[in-house]
């Protein structure tokens, strides 16, 4: 049986995986409107991973017959600032669920959990492959500086990458 504090907390994260889906799209569709293509595909990629994983977590809380509650997600910002700064907030919000990740599993060790904290060790590692990918995009924009052409070979980069499947 899988206690309502797990249940509470999980409805809590489907709603953060949904904002970081939310806030993702957001930002491909400033790269698409800034007609930077690879940037748009590397973040409609990671916009459908984080859908991935609130599907995960919703899928899980209905196998522990746990009830799903959809939360209010937030509104993701709609002005972004240059790329280096931008992909910075990115990198910031992949830490923040990271820690949530964490929140959840000392979670399932406090109310002695282990189905979930088995279920949690995906995201764990997952979160480590998401803050390296996001961390080195913010490494090449911060070498990049404001050099056009930097920009424009990274976004062609991107693009290749998200084609060949893979985020970084």
């Amino acid at each position: 049986m899988i206690s309502q504090k797990i249940v509470e907390a999980i409805n809590g994260q489907i709603k953060e995986e949904f904002y970081s889906a939310y806030l993702y799209l957001a930002l491909a569709a400033h790269y698409e409107a800034a007609h930077l293509k690879g940037f748009y595909q590397w973040l409609m990629a990671q916009y459908e991973e984080e859908m991935q994983h609130a599907i995960k977590f919703y899928n899980y809380l209905l196998e522990r017959d746990g009830k799903i509650e959809l939360l209010q997600i937030d509104k993701p910002p709609t002005d972004f600032p240059p790329p280096h700064e931008a992909f910075k907030l990115a990198y910031a919000h992949e830490k923040k669920i990271t820690g949530l990740i964490n929140d959840l599993y000392h979670l399932a060790q406090t109310e002695k959990d282990p189905a979930f904290e088995q279920f949690l060790r995906w995201f764990i590692e997952e979160q480590v492959e998401e803050e390296e990918g996001t961390l080195a995009i913010v490494g090449k924009l911060e070498k990049i500086g404001k050099d056009p052409t930097g920009l424009f070979m990274l976004d062609g980069q991107l693009g290749q990458q998200k084609e060949a499947g893979k985020s970084e």
